[in-house]
């Protein structure tokens, strides 16, 4: 067997090959791109023997996507993609110096997946279409999120010079605020506006009920007497403000426009309509429950696994007589995020689920602990669902809790 380090930066690649006792067979710097790969797969058929099979070349490296890493899969080889934390813990049991170098860190992911690769996961065999739901999945939250700086930002920038929208709009991403922000930026053009331009500017961002009502109550708003900034100032702000609002409209459309092709594409997994059967999950939750935790059907050996993965699963400290129980801290963010909101969201559409979230504040749990209880329940839900292929059914899933709770009772 073949052991490759690959420390990846934007441009090139530091990579080392090992043989079985740990021996340097090569070490190199290669450019990214169809240039480096085509010298990695040289330098590995160089060293490896004839009548041995692709995947008899372990590699370690430090993602999980890219152009990169989906050449080193598609030529065969095992690829593990190994935390950064994981590697630089690794590194500190060998070199005490403090030293590191690029180099080095190929080194390290070398001796890493040749010593320890059962403690770490390979990469998975997800399917091209469950990673076109995972970049959508993501752009998507990103969009949001990029969104909702933005509006913080104008809000900021509100509160200094024009409080008056702010009393207007609580919202600031809704189309009645842009609409109306777009047309006047500034308090003075806000307070100028008549109840028929209000109307027309609700009408074009697109509202279509209360109209007259809505419009009266922004007027007053607009017009409610506050402290002025000085005029060069006030237009100064006013540029800003119109600038964020166009970028706000634009994000706005941009997440609809993503979200529309999120939808589809997921629609057409497999297993959609199985993460559709579980409670509390819509199209775009399911689609980002989807992307990450992804469909190869033996990256999780167990429900434990799957729950290990997600971060839901608590983790132990014990020592002497102290033992504290923990939530997971290192875990994958945005499908912590889907679970939270999943877990939130079945509250109200399963019986069963609202059973357990009860029965685990009666015991003194938070309502956060309560939450990550119950998604780590619906984690193991969706395993079980998903290794027999079958839809969610709210008896069987809950039957088995409902008495084990009774008997603690």
């Amino acid at each position: 067997m073949l052991f490759v380090g690959d420390d990846w930066a934007e441009a090139h690649h530091d990579v080392e090959v090992q043989d079985e006792l740990g021996r340097r067979l090569a070490r190199r710097r290669l450019p990214e791109g169809i240039t480096g790969i085509g010298v990695l797969h040289a330098l590995v058929a160089e060293h490896l023997p004839a009548a041995a099979e692709p995947d008899q070349v372990v590699v370690g490296i430090e993602t999980d996507r890219g152009p990169w890493v989906q050449a080193l899969l598609a030529a065969g080889y095992r690829v593990y993609a190994i935390n950064p934390l994981s590697a630089a813990r690794y590194r500190e049991r060998h070199v005490t110096s403090g030293a590191k170098s690029d180099p080095g860190d190929a080194k390290v992911l070398a001796d890493l997946v040749r010593t320890d690769r059962a403690h770490h996961r390979p990469i998975a065999g997800d399917s091209e279409l469950a990673e076109a739901v995972k970049v959508l999945a993501r752009t998507h939250q990103n969009l949001i999120w990029t969104r909702q700086r933005q509006v913080n930002t104008l809000r900021s920038t509100l509160r200094e010079f024009y409080p008056a929208a702010l009393e207007a709009f609580e919202d600031l991403a809704h189309p009645d605020a842009l609409a109306v922000l777009a047309e006047a930026p500034t308090p003075e053009r806000g307070a100028a506006l008549h109840r028929a331009q209000l109307q027309a500017l609700l009408r074009a961002g697109g509202r279509q009920r209360n109209i007259t009502s809505r419009a009266e109550q922004i007027q007053v708003s607009l017009r409610t007497e506050q402290l002025t900034a000085a005029p060069l100032v006030a237009a100064a702000f006013g540029a800003t403000v119109s600038a964020l609002v166009a970028v706000i409209g634009t994000l706005i459309g941009q997440t609809t426009a993503v979200q529309a092709r999120l939808e589809a594409s997921f629609e057409q997994h497999p297993d959609a309509q199985i993460l559709r059967s579980l409670p509390g999950l819509g199209l775009v939750l399911s689609a980002r429950v989807l992307a990450e935790f992804g469909d190869d059907p033996h990256r999780y050996a167990d429900a434990k696994a799957r729950k290990n993965y997600a971060g839901t699963s608590p983790i132990t400290r014990a020592s002497g007589k102290s033992r504290v129980v923990l939530a997971r801290y290192a875990r994958n963010r945005r499908l912590a995020d889907a679970l939270y909101q999943w877990a939130f969201s079945s509250l109200t559409t399963s019986p069963g689920a609202r059973a357990y979230y009860d029965a685990q504040r009666s015991r003194g749990a938070t309502h956060h602990q309560a939450l990550r209880a119950l998604g780590n329940r619906l984690v193991g839900l969706l395993h079980g669902c998903l290794r027999h292929r079958s839809t969610y059914d709210e008896h069987k899933a809950w039957t088995k809790t409902a008495n084990e709770q009774a008997k603690a009772a």
